[in-house]
């Protein structure tokens, strides 16, 4: 029996609502480009989330309560009335000024003001997947701090450093990312150089609300204005890394067997799984993906997670 209590947290957006279309269109003055930060892929609904929480219900039953939040937002197919789900509005958790909101690092700051969140929390994007039956000592060490897993990247610290003297500018997430490390590094003394594995995470909501709140209140208020993503604005992973310097989280550095990111431009799906059967798995779409590879998606997830879950209707 687990000790306590664990929620799961999604963002979602149907990027194909033309009322959600529309009111980003006006705010922003456009729709889409192929920009690292406002790309088709940012928005685009594939139905993923019907199949992650599939994987939900298959593979990690024991989660108390799912909290789904969205813009004004629901999908058609979901049982709203299920008694674990509950759907979140912007508005209710954004403060005013970052309203309306199409930047997800920003959405993800205030996730510990949803009402009734359990102190221990999971956090996904709807892209991605439990692929294994999981307990929950997979993602809070037995103190109840979450095990944070990251990437290892060669050269450690340096391995960004030098990506940026050859290309001159990294790109905006992983920019995002090393900003965070160094803050860290800058106030605790201590850097990581191991990147987010870009898949399920685990939080404690005490030290994510006061990683927000008092740690890295400038870069949060900072970030409040940018509707959109953009450079300078600050990931969550720095929370995380945060966690690990003060000595309330657990480092494990990752594979592919354990979490894998498959990039939907470019790997072929079931033989990614079949290879290294992950733990976890996200389905990474981004500015370099097509239409044509998005339809691939759909049959995929069919396949691997064929039965309805009790979220639909």
């Amino acid at each position: 029996m687990q000790p306590f209590d664990i929620d799961l947290v999604y963002l979602w957006v149907d990027g194909d609502d033309p009322k959600w279309l529309k009111k980003k269109e006006q705010f922003t003055g456009k729709l889409a480009d192929r920009s690292e930060e406002n790309n088709k892929g940012r928005y685009v609904n594939n139905d993923e989330l019907k199949y992650s929480l599939r994987s939900v219900e298959k593979y990690v039953p024991w989660i108390r309560r799912i909290y789904i939040v969205t813009d004004n937002q629901c999908p058609e197919w979901l049982q709203g009335d299920h008694p674990k789900i509950r759907i979140v509005d912007h508005t209710e958790i954004l403060p005013e000024e970052a309203l309306p909101c199409f930047n997800s690092s920003v959405i993800e700051y205030f996730l510990y003001k949803i009402p009734d969140l359990a102190e221990h929390f999971l956090f996904a994007n709807d892209d991605m997947f439990f692929n294994k039956a999981l307990s929950p000592d997979y993602f809070f060490n037995k103190e109840g701090f979450p095990i944070v897993r990251l990437k290892k990247k060669f050269f450690g610290k340096w391995h960004y450093r030098l990506k940026k003297l050859i290309r001159k500018r990294l790109g905006q997430y992983i920019s995002m990312v090393v900003e965070g490390a160094s803050l860290v590094e800058q106030n605790f003394g201590k850097y990581y150089s191991g990147i987010p594995h870009h898949n399920v995470d685990a939080y404690v909501k005490f030290d994510y609300r006061y990683a927000v709140e008092h740690v890295f209140e400038s870069q949060v208020k900072k970030s409040l204005s940018s509707h959109t993503r953009m450079y300078g604005d600050m990931h969550r992973s720095a929370f995380l890394y945060y966690s690990l310097a003060v000595g309330k989280g657990d480092m494990k550095y990752v594979g592919r067997k354990e979490s894998n990111r498959i990039l939907v431009h470019k790997h072929k799906y079931a033989d990614r799984i079949n290879k290294y059967q992950p733990d976890l798995f996200c389905l990474n779409d981004s500015q370099r993906t097509k239409d044509i590879d998005r339809e691939r998606i759909k049959p995929f997830l069919e396949a691997l997670f064929p039965e309805k879950s009790s979220f639909e209707k």
